[in-house]
C-alpha cells in the first residue's frame, strides 16, 4: 500500500485528460494515471477529425443547426452555442501546439483541407489524413511527458473514489477527495489524495460484444461516479457506428464516416444502394438513422453485413485521403479502390455519462468529468460526427478553471485519505468466473440493448445482469482486486444503467429506438434521463430533470475534507 498526494488527479489519458493535465500544470501539481499505456485511448483511434467552422462559406449557425438536428430535441442549446463558437480558436491553439492538420496542397494560403461527414451540411472537419486522433495524442503526449509539474503513472487502474467522512454518498455535503487505484506493475494499491479529481476515462464500448472502441473503454469513470452518488445522465443513447469492418480477424476496426463524406455509398451484397429509402441525405444521414437502416436491411435480407463502396473514386485519391484505412483493410485482402468494404454497426460512443455543467463540474463537489465519460448537453440524443474531439478539448480547458478555483477555496492543503483494507481477502483461484461473466454481460447487451430495443428485451437483460452483479459482488468482497475484476464490476454497473435508462424512456428518439414506442413524444419525453445511486443497494433512483438544466452546479459550500473510502 502506497500513498500519493496531488492538487489535481486526472484519471485517463485520452485527449480530454491530456489537455486538462497540460493546462492544469500551470496551476499546481498534476498526477495523471492511466490503466494501460499513455497513448491507449479511444482518442488515439479517432480517424475523422474535429468539427469547426473554418471556411468562409460556412457559419456558426449552420454548425449549431446541424448539431441540434442530430441531437433530436435533447441538446442543451446554450451548451451547443458555447462549444461551437469556441471551435475555430481551439483549432488555432492546437496548431500552435504542433498539430499538423491537412492543408489544401495547391492553395497558396494553405487553408485547411476540410472534410464532410454524416449529418453535416458543410465541409468543416479539420483532419490529419485518417489518423487525426493519433496526431493529437502524439503532440499532447510529448508535451505532457515534458512538463515538470505532471507525474504520470501508467498501468494504474482506478478502483473507486474517496469521499469525505462526514457525508453520505449522494448528499449535499459530499466531497470527492481522491481515489484508490491498483498499480498493475507492482500489484499494490495506491491511495491518492487530491484537491480535485478529474474523470477522463472515456467510453463504454466494451460493454457490448461488438465495438469500435479499444479494450480500455469499460466505463470505469461512469461506474465510479455512480457509486459515489454523482448524477448520471442519458445513458440510453449509445451511438452505434454504422460502419465497422466485418471480418473474422478484424478486431474493432472502424471505417471512418469520412469515407461516406467523400462519396462512399452503402450497398447490399448485390450492389444495390438502399439509403435513399431511409433518409433524404442517403449515405450521409446521421449515424443513428444509418445504423438502423443497416440493421433493417441485414435482417430483411438475411445478410451478415452490408458494403461501403467508394470504388468509383480515383484510386490515387483514395490512397492519399485514407492511407491508414486503405492499408489496414488491405491486410485482410480487401482493396478498397476495387472492392466494396464489408461493414456492420458496432457500439461506438456514449452520448450520456456523468452529468456536468459548462465547466465540467459534476453534482459531487471536487469531482469533474471531461470527454466521453461526461454528459455536457452537447450531443443530446445523438452525437453529430466529429463533435466529440471538439467537446473533449473545449470542456477540459473550462474544467481547469473550475478545478483551480475549487482548489484555492479549500482550507487544507491536501485531504487525508484512508488506507485500503484487504486483510479479509485472498487471491482468487477461479478467474474463469470473471471471464465467463464478462462474456455473458457483453452478449446480453448486444442481443437485448442494441440498435433496436423493446421492453421485453430490456427486462430480460436487466434480469440477467442483476444475477451477474450478485456474483460479482460476492467475488469482489472475498478476493483481492485485480484489473479484470475491477473492469468486470464497472462493465456490469454501466450495462445495468444503460438498460435501466433505456427501459425508462417510453419513446423513440435519436439513438434510442424501441419497438414498443416507435414514435418521438415531445410532450412527455423531451427531457434528459437523470439518475443517481441509492445509498444502500446501488439501485438507480430516477430524478426529475434539473431546472435550469446545467447553468452551474453548486460548489460554493465549504466542507471538511476528512475522507472515507467508497470503492
Amino acid at each position: 500500500m502506497t500513498q500519493r498526494q496531488t492538487d489535481f488527479l486526472v484519471i485517463g489519458s485520452g485527449l480530454a485528460g491530456l489537455h486538462f493535465a497540460l493546462r492544469a500544470a500551470d496551476h499546481g501539481r498534476v498526477l495523471l494515471i492511466t490503466k494501460a499505456n499513455l497513448i491507449d485511448s479511444s482518442s488515439d483511434w479517432a480517424q475523422g477529425g474535429i468539427a469547426a467552422v473554418l471556411d468562409e462559406a460556412d457559419s456558426l449557425e449552420s454548425h449549431i443547426s446541424d448539431t441540434l438536428l442530430a441531437g433530436d430535441g435533447l441538446c442543451d442549446e446554450p451548451v451547443v452555442r458555447e462549444t461551437i463558437s469556441r471551435g475555430p480558436a481551439l483549432i488555432s491553439e492546437l496548431v500552435s501546439l504542433g498539430v499538423n492538420f491537412d492543408r489544401v496542397a495547391s492553395d497558396p494560403q494553405q487553408r485547411f483541407d476540410l472534410a464532410q461527414e454524416g449529418g453535416h451540411s458543410r465541409r468543416r472537419i479539420a483532419h490529419a489524413a485518417d489518423l487525426t486522433g493519433h496526431e493529437l495524442i502524439r503532440v499532447l503526449t510529448s508535451r505532457v511527458q515534458a512538463h515538470p509539474n505532471i507525474t504520470i503513472m501508467e498501468q494504474t487502474i482506478a478502483i473507486g473514489l474517496i469521499l469525505n467522512e462526514r457525508a453520505a454518498r449522494g448528499t449535499s455535503q459530499a466531497v470527492c477527495c481522491g481515489a484508490f487505484a491498483l498499480d498493475r506493475t507492482h500489484a499494490t494499491i495506491v491511495s491518492i489524495s487530491a484537491m480535485a479529481t478529474i474523470l477522463a476515462t472515456g467510453g463504454v464500448g466494451k460493454v457490448y460484444l461488438y465495438t469500435t472502441n479499444p479494450d480500455v473503454a469499460t466505463g470505469d469513470g461512469i461506474a465510479m461516479a455512480y457509486r459515489a452518488g454523482a448524477m448520471i445522465e442519458n445513458l440510453e443513447f449509445i451511438q452505434f457506428h454504422p460502419t465497422c469492418l466485418y471480418h473474422p480477424y478484424a478486431k474493432s476496426f472502424l471505417i471512418s464516416e469520412a469515407v461516406r463524406g467523400e462519396g462512399g455509398v452503402l450497398v447490399r451484397r448485390d450492389g444495390t444502394s438502399f439509403m435513399e429509402r431511409h433518409h433524404p441525405m442517403k449515405s450521409l444521414a446521421p449515424r443513428d438513422i444509418v445504423a438502423r437502416a443497416i440493421d433493417f436491411e441485414m435482417k430483411r435480407h438475411g445478410d451478415d453485413c452490408v458494403y461501403l463502396d467508394i470504388t468509383h473514386r480515383d484510386p490515387a485519391f483514395i490512397k492519399s485521403r485514407f492511407p491508414h484505412i486503405y492499408s489496414r483493410v488491405l491486410e485482410f485482402g480487401i482493396d478498397m479502390t476495387r472492392d466494396p468494404i464489408p461493414v456492420v454497426p458496432a457500439a461506438h460512443y456514449a452520448c450520456g455519462g456523468v452529468a456536468t455543467d459548462l465547466q465540467g463540474r459534476t453534482t459531487l463537489r471536487g469531482l469533474l468529468a471531461v470527454g466521453e465519460c461526461a454528459s455536457t448537453g452537447l450531443h443530446g440524443a445523438n452525437r453529430l460526427a466529429s463533435n466529440s474531439l471538439l467537446e473533449a478539448a473545449i470542456f477540459s480547458e473550462a474544467a481547469v478553471r473550475a478545478a483551480s478555483e475549487w482548489r484555492d477555496r479549500q482550507t487544507v492543503a491536501v485531504p487525508a485519505v484512508p488506507i485500503w483494507d484487504a486483510s479479509r481477502t485472498t487471491d482468487s483461484d477461479d478467474m474463469v468466473v470473471v471471464s465467463h461473466n464478462w462474456d455473458e454481460v457483453r452478449r446480453c447487451m448486444w442481443n437485448y440493448v442494441g440498435v433496436v430495443r423493446s421492453d421485453k428485451r430490456l427486462t430480460r437483460a436487466l434480469r440477467r445482469i442483476s444475477i451477474i452483479q450478485q456474483e460479482i459482488a460476492e467475488f469482489y468482497s472475498h478476493y483481492r482486486v485485480n484489473s479484470d475484476l475491477i473492469e468486470l464490476r464497472n462493465v456490469a454497473t454501466v450495462a445495468k444503467l444503460i438498460a435501466e435508462s433505456a427501459r425508462s424512456r417510453k419513446e423513440s428518439r435519436g439513438l434510442h429506438f424501441t419497438l414498443d414506442y416507435p414514435d418521438r413524444n415531445d410532450i412527455r419525453w423531451q427531457k434528459p434521463t437523470q439518475l443517481t445511486c441509492s445509498r444502500h443497494d446501488e439501485q438507480p433512483i430516477f430524478l426529475p430533470p434539473l431546472q435550469p438544466r446545467r447553468s452551474a452546479f453548486d460548489w460554493t459550500r465549504s466542507t471538511p475534507m476528512n475522507s472515507l473510502a467508497l470503492g
